[in-house]
């Protein structure tokens, strides 16, 4: 009997883990984002859809010469049994303007997706182009930083240009200054 309440401890803890694990993951945000993504890309087909049938598919079944596309070109292959107002069997019909709508459906879905696709493509490329240009100035920056500064000796100051007639006065004081001495 101990042996049992243990195994039931353990499956317990084992279904703690799982919930514990579960919440882990629908809060990790790839699980969030999937979410996100099937609710838009729902709401995005049903967009689609409006377009098709009430754009398209007029368009095309007006160019055809009918008024619904989806009820247009229709192949009857078996006729339906009719037992006086009840249908006993339904005819087998294959509906070829509901199958182009499908189609018409997938291609725009498919065209547009290729064009957010290529925007998003442009835009990574760009901002990853941007980010290698700011990392290689930040390199660069960071190399001119650490290069050793060299060391630049001021010049030396030019000799001052001395007046002529300052130099024979000293000339003359010198003289004066020996003469007195020699007195």
């Amino acid at each position: 009997m101990a042996k049992e309440k243990k195994t039931k401890e353990q499956k317990k803890k084992e279904r703690k883990g799982i919930f514990k694990e579960f919440i882990a993951f629908i809060n990790k945000g790839n699980a969030m984002a999937l979410a996100i993504g099937v609710i838009i890309g729902a709401a995005f087909g049903a967009i689609v859809t409006a377009i098709n049938v009430n754009i398209i598919s007029p368009l095309i079944a007006w160019l055809i010469g009918d008024t619904d596309l989806k009820d247009s070109l229709i192949t009857t292959l078996k006729e339906a049994e009719i037992d006086g107002d009840t249908v006993v069997k339904a005819a087998i019909e294959i509906k070829w303007g509901a199958f182009l709508q499908a189609v018409v459906d997938f291609l725009l879905i498919a065209l547009i997706l290729f064009i957010i696709s290529k925007i998003v493509g442009a835009v990574v490329r760009r901002v990853n182009r941007l980010a290698e240009e700011a990392k290689k100035k930040l390199e660069a920056k960071k190399a001119e930083e650490e290069k050793p500064q060299e060391v630049v000796e001021p010049e030396p100051a030019p000799e001052p240009v001395v007046d002529p007639n300052t130099e024979l006065l000293k000339e003359i004081r010198d003289l004066l200054k020996e003469s007195k001495e020699a007195k």
